[in-house]
């Protein structure tokens, strides 16, 4: 039997990142990977995502111009869009693998736990003084009947033909991405949303002006609605839900993901996991000495983003390393919603301190800057929480959301006060970053 100094199971944004610190050292790594090399983030998650939102902004902001300037919106060429994507993305799994394989062992399949400190891949077993859980999250498939209509991001994001009619089930991060870049595009898009609202990481005010500006592109929503099942019409798929019919061409599964565990047969061990995750300590150690676990299988209340899981990645080599021995503690973390118009919020959410006397709440229009009227954007709203006089929470909505709010990371980060701001820094004008001084106490 085989042992190494570290064994690295995935190797996704956590892995990664900690492969790359490991290549520095002399340990002896073995990374085993049964999927993608590189994980979801860059093959079916943020990086493909925001490289198709290039176009689809374009698109939408040429559709929000017309009349002040464009006469003519741009059109999305599915097709092309989706060659362009792929002569991008689809090197990227084997261009990971030959870096990792430069200064480490790969495996090629999955791993499974024999016992708390063996591993098996491929017939052969192995040992390590630190085995690293990195397998992140797989989407979710609705247990329904019809279930084999129904498919995943990973699907909607290589296809080659756009189905006219389109079905999301779930108005999470991705649901709602997705629907924009398709709707985008052409397809008439029906949300099923279980409950009655949207992003919950939001406030419920963004929510709603999120919804009405999609409703306004013609996109639906059927809150409040429980899919039964989909089932093959006559013109194309039936789905059928507790408040009637849709006829729809393609079924996605957006209602959430769930850890990627199943493969491991953590049943062989003593780690601690449920739905959410594998219980960790304050060094990412799982209930098991030795053995860890980084990046989205981890179970924790911060959001599930690649920049949380190369944080572990990075802690945990201090870690392992000698370079630390404190407890993990988080940043401040910003998180968006690509969507058109953007939701992010970074620090407290504005929702959650509003009876609460500790805390000031602050609401700006921005549609007034000469930015966003050139950009017709009549929705931009910015939402700033304030206790003992210093930043601890900002949000928005509007086509520049996600930029917007990364200018207020820094002050709640660091906790600088606004006469700290205006002497250290001068934003560019005319941007919002330029404001930013003027919104400080």
């Amino acid at each position: 039997m085989k042992k190494y100094d570290d064994i690295l199971i995935g190797s996704g944004p956590a892995a990664y990142k900690m492969s790359n610190l490991l290549a520095q050292t002399d340990r002896r790594v073995l990374v085993i990977e049964g999927f993608e090399y590189g994980g979801t983030c860059p093959n079916y998650g943020c990086e493909p995502k925001i490289f198709l939102e290039g176009a689809t902004r374009t698109v939408l902001q040429s559709q929000q111009l017309l009349g002040r300037g464009i006469s003519q919106p741009a059109k999305l060429d599915w097709e092309a869009l989706m060659q362009t994507k792929l002569e991008r993305f689809d090197p990227w799994p084997g261009e990971t693998r030959d870096i990792i394989k430069k200064n480490h062992d790969v495996e090629d399949g999955y791993a499974s736990f024999i016992d708390n400190q063996t591993v098996s891949v491929n017939g052969h077993q192995y040992q390590a003084d630190h085995i690293i859980i990195a397998t992140g999250q797989t989407p979710n498939i609705l247990d329904i009947p019809g279930k084999e209509y129904l498919h995943t991001s990973y699907d909607l994001l290589s296809l080659k033909e756009l189905p006219q009619r389109i079905t999301i089930i779930g108005a999470g991060f991705v649901g709602l991405e997705l629907a924009t870049l398709v709707a985008a595009a052409g397809a008439e898009v029906t949300i099923v949303v279980h409950s009655d609202r949207v992003l919950r990481e939001f406030t419920k005010a963004e929510d709603e002006t999120l919804v009405n500006a999609m409703k306004q592109r013609g996109i639906k929503f059927s809150f409040n609605t429980d899919t039964q099942k989909v089932s093959q019409g006559k013109s194309g798929l039936l789905v059928t839900t507790d408040h009637g019919e849709i006829q729809t061409d393609y079924v996605l599964d957006a209602t959430g993901r769930h850890p990627n565990i199943e493969k491991l047969t953590l049943e062989n061990t003593d780690i601690e996991y449920d739905r959410h995750g594998i219980n960790v300590d304050g060094h990412l150690m799982t209930t098991v000495d030795g053995v860890y676990a980084i990046g989205d299988v981890v179970n924790r209340k911060q959001p599930k983003l690649t920049p949380v899981a190369e944080f572990e990645g990075q802690y945990l080599f201090d870690y392992l390393t000698g370079k630390t021995d404190q407890d993990i503690v988080y940043p401040t973390i910003g998180q968006a919603a690509f969507t058109f118009p953007e939701v992010a919020r970074a620090g407290v959410n504005p929702d959650d301190v509003v009876n609460d006397s500790n805390y000031q709440i602050k609401k700006v229009s921005l549609k007034y800057g000469s930015l966003y009227a050139g950009q017709n954007d009549q929705i931009s709203t910015l939402t700033l929480v304030f206790k003992d006089q210093q930043l601890v929470g900002a949000s928005e909505i509007g086509d520049y959301a996600a930029d917007d709010i990364n200018n207020f990371l820094p002050i709640i980060g660091l906790n600088i006060n606004g006469k700290e701001y205006r002497q250290k820094v001068m934003a560019i004008y005319p941007t919002l970053g330029d404001k930013v001084a003027g919104l400080l106490p």
